[in-house]
């Protein structure tokens, strides 16, 4: 049988490179690199994979790379709708175009139903009709929207959020759509607005997850597995740590997260156990030293990216660039201290054992029976792999980082109590300069009134955090660093 990376490589063109990331921690468990440069022929994109195996992270690598390159490939020569979103509901019917009101705006943003958009077409998995949606919620990078923006600028910043690869479509959209539970679950809950909700692994039976929690522990790494929900079916969890002697090889290892969502319990544990471990190479690779990463990787590999990369992959986010400079200044114990009343706090104790497992694996179907439509966009190779963009309006994300909050969103923060992000939501009158949160109508009449939210208050929380939610590309703080 061909090896699942071997079937993505002939879903390309040649000239994929790929290398495994070796010596950058004590724990050097697999992680992987892949890029397929620009060219005629392709695109290109570029992935990082992690695993139990070499061969498990060489796969992810190869698979993260297909959902860039299959993105780029779909979506920067189609043409794309203009109108307003009144407009394109008049001309093509109201449940042809998607009220960008369900998508989780940013609060306080200048939208309304007459600002002129640019449109893409998805899918709607429950009747397979064709939906027109904002083009910057369908692509999955900036260079997928080539030439001029509305007038008025795209709505929010894209993102990669909900995508997902396979060697057939219902399972690059199994993959996307649990992304997108994941992000929905912990978008109030882990990070700056950590709960503190650590598991108790106790009755944990995945050989592999018992495994690593092993070596973790030989190495003297201490990790929290901590639960972000269990809504919609799926276990939601993370993991995060740091060593107990403050000996990380490269300080910014300590900000490292693994992130999973899954139906079944361990699954979903194994899986952001290994993220989390890899990840502490991960971390030194993206934004370590450059003389680090070169002696990781293959001789000449740091000199080709550098200078051989396309240049539009190096601009960067300005607020998340110059975050991680600020962390690139500070020690171990200095990053960690950061870290302790967030990210590494512990309040409760979950029960492993009384998490969901083996639990229905079709996310499709409960989000539609649940009143949840799923939008999917896929993106075929010229081979088996295929890609999948997944949008389900209603579910959230990005709201410390960009602002991006709806209905759930409020209502979560409502619901907080005295907890951390308490206060940040109110529904009524505007407190003062509030952000007034994008809501449908029927939405204001579910909470009560007008909603708002708190951005000043929410960056005030955020803080030193910023680079925990978004990351500049590859090298890029280093080369600042050395510049």
């Amino acid at each position: 049988m061909t090896a699942p990376s071997q079937r993505y490589l002939d879903s390309f063109p040649a000239g994929v490179e790929e290398f495994a990331i070796e010596g950058l921690d004590v724990l050097d468990v697999p992680l992987h690199s892949a890029f397929l440069s620009s060219s005629p022929a392709h695109p290109g994109g570029s992935g990082l994979g992690y695993g139990a195996t070499r061969e498990e992270a060489r796969t992810g690598a190869l698979g993260e790379m297909a959902e860039m390159a299959l993105s780029i490939r779909a979506h920067r020569g189609l043409d794309r709708v203009h109108g307003s979103y009144r407009e394109l509901a008049r001309t093509e019917g109201r449940d042809r175009v998607q009220d960008p009101r369900t998508l989780c705006l940013q609060a306080g943003s200048s939208y309304d139903d007459d600002r002129e958009l640019q449109w893409l077409p998805m899918s709607r998995s429950r009747d397979g009709e064709t939906v027109l949606v904002p083009a910057e919620l369908v692509v999955s990078a900036p260079e997928e929207l080539p030439g001029d923006p509305p007038p008025h600028g795209w709505l929010t910043t894209v993102i990669t959020n909900g995508q997902g690869a396979a060697f057939d479509a219902d399972r690059a959209v199994r993959h996307a759509l649990l992304e997108v539970l994941q992000r929905d679950g912990n978008a109030t809950t882990f990070r700056a607005l950590d709960q503190g909700a650590v598991v108790d692994l106790a009755g944990l039976r995945d050989p592999d997850a018992l495994a690593l929690l092993d070596r973790l522990d030989a190495a003297g790494i201490d990790v929290l597995v901590k639960l972000a929900s269990t809504g919609h079916g799926v276990v939601d969890v993370y993991a995060v740590g740091c060593s107990r002697d403050g000996s990380e090889p490269t300080p910014m290892m300590v900000t490292a997260c693994g992130e999973a969502a899954d139906p079944d319990r361990d699954a979903a544990v194994r899986k952001a156990l290994h993220e989390f471990a890899a990840a502490r190479s991960r971390k030194a690779f993206m934004h370590g030293p450059l003389d680090a990463v070169a002696a990781a990787t293959p001789p000449g590999y740091l000199d080709q990216w550098l200078h051989g990369h396309p240049p539009e992959r190096m601009v960067e986010e300005d607020r998340a660039l110059q975050a991680m400079l600020e962390w690139t200044r500070l020690g171990t114990d200095r990053l960690t201290d950061l870290l302790r009343g967030s990210v590494l706090s512990r309040r409760s104790t979950v029960a492993l054992a009384d998490l969901p497992t083996g639990g229905d694996d079709d996310a499709v179907g409960t989000l539609t029976a649940e009143g949840f439509d799923v939008l999917v966009d896929l993106q075929p190779s010229q081979g088996e792999a295929v890609a999948a963009k997944v949008l389900v309006p209603g579910l959230e994300a990005e709201t410390m980082s960009y602002g991006r909050i709806g209905e759930r969103g409020v209502r979560r923060l409502l619901d907080r109590g005295e907890g951390p992000g308490a206060g940040l939501a109110v529904v009524g009158a505007d407190p003062g300069g509030w952000a007034r949160v994008h809501l449908t109508a029927d939405a204001e009449e579910r909470l009560g009134g007008p909603a708002w939210f708190d951005r000043a208050g929410a960056d005030r929380i955020v803080g030193g955090l910023y680079a925990l939610y978004r990351e500049p590309g590859r090298h890029v703080a280093a080369l600042a660093v050395a510049s």
